[in-house]
């Protein structure tokens, strides 16, 4: 079995459940499964190995969905996105706008993170992974996984509330 085949068997259902997570859409789960890995496959060579293969796949495979996303939005026209906001009755809407607003401070937030706290939490949040996997990912213990995510998400809580106050 090449080095590649058993890092798709190994990896491939983390990779995915981490997509689903990202996309809430199990079919596009499933194509950008499959592009990460063609992607990988291509790019092995420069694998340098800094930190576990599951890492670089799922930051492969975040990179894939922001793409994917980009080219959607091209796509999309702006007043489909307008149409859905006046359907929505106003308690609704607001409801629908405040959790988007939050969503995006998030991803904001998380993106300032320095590592390993960034990456733990996207790994227990959007990956679904347990402690114990991300452990593994990190080859640190389950306690150290569980710990690090939550401090990471006690500075995101932190910081909306910063940003609330301000």
């Amino acid at each position: 079995m090449s080095e590649f085949e058993q890092i798709y068997r190994s990896c491939f259902r983390d990779v995915f459940l981490y997509l689903r997570r990202l996309s809430k859409d199990e079919s596009m789960a499933e194509e950008l499964t499959s592009e990460t890995f063609f992607k990988a496959m291509q790019s092995l060579s420069t694998f340098r190995g800094d930190c576990d293969v599951r890492v670089w796949l799922c930051q492969i495979a975040k990179n894939c969905y922001f793409t994917y996303c980009k080219k959607q939005q091209r796509v999309t026209e702006f007043d489909d996105a307008e149409a859905d906001l006046e359907a929505a009755a106003p308690d609704d809407m607001e409801a629908r706008l405040v959790e988007q607003t939050d969503a995006m401070q998030i991803h904001l937030l998380l993106h300032k993170l320095p590592e390993p706290y960034k990456e733990v939490f996207s790994l227990r949040v959007f990956g679904e992974l347990s402690f114990r996997q991300i452990a593994a990912v990190f080859q640190k213990t389950e306690n150290w996984a569980c710990v690090t995510y939550h401090r990471a998400r006690k500075k995101i809580i932190e910081q909306m509330e910063a940003g609330n106050h301000e």
